[in-house]
């Protein structure tokens, strides 16, 4: 008999590629997670996993256990989800991991609205980036991920998760006051192309979109200041440091003496966000709620 749990860390060493990383997600010793290793091996009678310098990678008999795992996992949040509602499920706490500008527009409105509509479901929010959100949630450490698509993201079909659309929003041209393009209607990305640039850090899904954007657009840009606070870029921007892209409803709010903002002409590079959850969760009775908040929040 497979047991469960060590599905978990079979799902988790596949997704971090090292058992100490792996182990780290789970607050287990790498020695532990060995162990389970070695057992679940024992219970199927096949081996695995393969170690190297590298990491571990899971060999063809790991790989069809692994695409069962998605399948097992999947229906026990099910399971949990439907003795959550035959136990009334009305009060109980979900974690939910934003980032900053998703906290601002979705997640805290969707905070209150739960206050009123649904009282006994306690959210603890977590700042955390798109790329960091989605492991949260797979290893179990948060409930939902709100997050911004990104190349290497898990796709709306990954078996491990449930993807639901929240909003997609523009980024806009933020430069000087004093560039030659400053009093244009809309800003031709091309013609930044020479430009120096302030922008996220790799990693951070929003310089996914800026860098791709730029390589459509027919150049890489040479990103000379690097900051995740998009406060920061365009503080860096106003003292013509360079020019950025920058969501927008990340600048609602903001202070922007000393630069302009102008819509990119032509199609212009856009921010998707999506909410997450595991596969199988989404019909949890304290999850719903809040997914519904969240996408009614979004839609309004």
């Amino acid at each position: 008999m497979i047991e469960a749990r060590r599905l978990h860390i079979l799902r988790a060493v596949a997704d971090h590629r090292t058992v100490t990383a792996a182990a780290a997600a789970l607050y287990l010793t790498p020695s532990a997670v060995s162990q389970q290793l070695s057992a679940l091996e024992q219970e199927t009678g096949h081996r695995l996993v393969e170690r190297s310098a590298k990491g571990v990678r899971l060999t063809p008999a790991g790989e069809i256990l692994l695409a069962h795992t998605h399948v097992v996992l999947a229906q026990l949040e099910r399971a949990e989800a439907e003795l959550a509602a035959y136990g009334s499920g009305e009060a109980g706490t979900v974690t939910v991991a934003a980032f900053a500008t998703g906290i601002a527009l979705v997640v805290a409105p969707a905070v209150a609205r739960l206050a009123r509509t649904a009282p006994g479901i306690r959210i603890r929010v977590q700042d955390a980036e798109g790329d960091a959100s989605l492991p949260m949630v797979l290893d179990r450490q948060v409930d939902v991920a709100v997050a911004v698509e990104y190349r290497g993201a898990p796709a709306a079909d990954d078996p491990r998760l449930a993807h639901i659309p929240l909003y997609a929003e523009p980024f806009d041209a933020v430069v000087p006051v004093t560039h030659r393009l400053a009093d244009a209607p809309e800003v031709p990305l091309a013609e930044l192309a020479k430009d120096s640039w302030i922008g996220p850090y790799p990693g951070n899904p929003c310089h996914d979109v800026v860098v791709l954007a730029c390589e459509n657009a027919g150049f890489q840009p040479r990103l000379e200041h690097s900051s995740d606070d998009f406060r920061a870029v365009v503080a860096l921007a106003s003292a013509d440091a360079g020019v950025a892209l920058v969501p927008r409803s990340a600048l609602r709010g903001m202070d922007l003496t000393g630069v302009v903002v102008r819509p990119i002409d032509g199609a212009a590079p856009t921010r998707r966000v999506f909410a997450a959850v595991r596969r199988g969760a989404e019909e949890h009775p304290l999850i719903r709620p809040v997914l519904d908040a969240l996408g009614e929040v979004a839609r309004a």
